[in-house]
């Protein structure tokens, strides 16, 4: 009896480790699907107040994403490109909200280069990243980088660059989820996606 329970409990370990380590590789990610809900947890705003997640997409419609942090210049880009959107995707009624490992003072150095109107918030800690399952084992090469951006809360991992729409219960509606950190939505596509969602 006692190596059957000895055996169960060396099964459940290994299952809890499996579920906690990351991938190794952005292609090996398994992220949610439509229909699914993006848990509801609380995280760090530019001035460091909390925040919860649920609550702000219980307002309006929300075009959520997810990039790899201020220091990334394909992520830059696409925060940019992303501004010339906001107009559009507001009048369609929708909210953007932009989340990355950096930390809260990270996240005002990258509002004020980019020139920022939407929601930045931190995710430091990986812990949205991870239960989205984007989250990937960052290459060491970027370890230490990713520690002075996130004010030493993360040297582990990285997110896939993602876009998700979420409806006002937090079910996603349309994600666009790219391994390849060069690879963007198009405003074009994103404002498509709303438009078609919105009918």
């Amino acid at each position: 009896m006692k190596k059957i329970f000895s055996l169960a409990l060396l099964v459940i370990v290994s299952l809890v480790n499996a579920q906690n380590e990351l991938p190794k590789l952005a292609t090996n990610i398994s992220p949610l699907l439509i229909g699914e809900k993006i848990p509801n947890i609380t995280l760090k705003s530019i001035d460091n107040q909390d925040v919860d997640l649920a609550a702000l997409f219980n307002k309006k419609r929300t075009v959520l994403v997810f990039y790899r942090g201020g220091w990334c210049p394909y992520c830059n880009l696409h925060l940019s490109a992303l501004s010339e959107a906001e107009a559009t995707l507001l009048d369609l009624g929708y909210q953007i909200i932009a989340i990355s490992p950096d930390s809260p003072k990270s996240l005002k150095v990258t509002e004020e280069k980019d020139k920022v109107n939407y929601l930045l918030l931190s995710d430091s800690n990986g812990v949205l990243a991870k239960m989205m399952g984007i989250a990937f084992e960052a290459p060491e090469n970027y370890k230490t980088m990713l520690a002075k951006s996130s004010d030493g809360l993360n040297s582990s991992f990285l997110p896939v660059p993602s876009v998700f729409i979420v409806n006002l219960e937090s079910s996603i509606e349309f994600e666009f989820i790219t391994p390849d950190y060069k690879h963007r939505i198009t405003n074009d596509l994103l404002v498509a996606a709303a438009k078609s969602i919105n009918e």
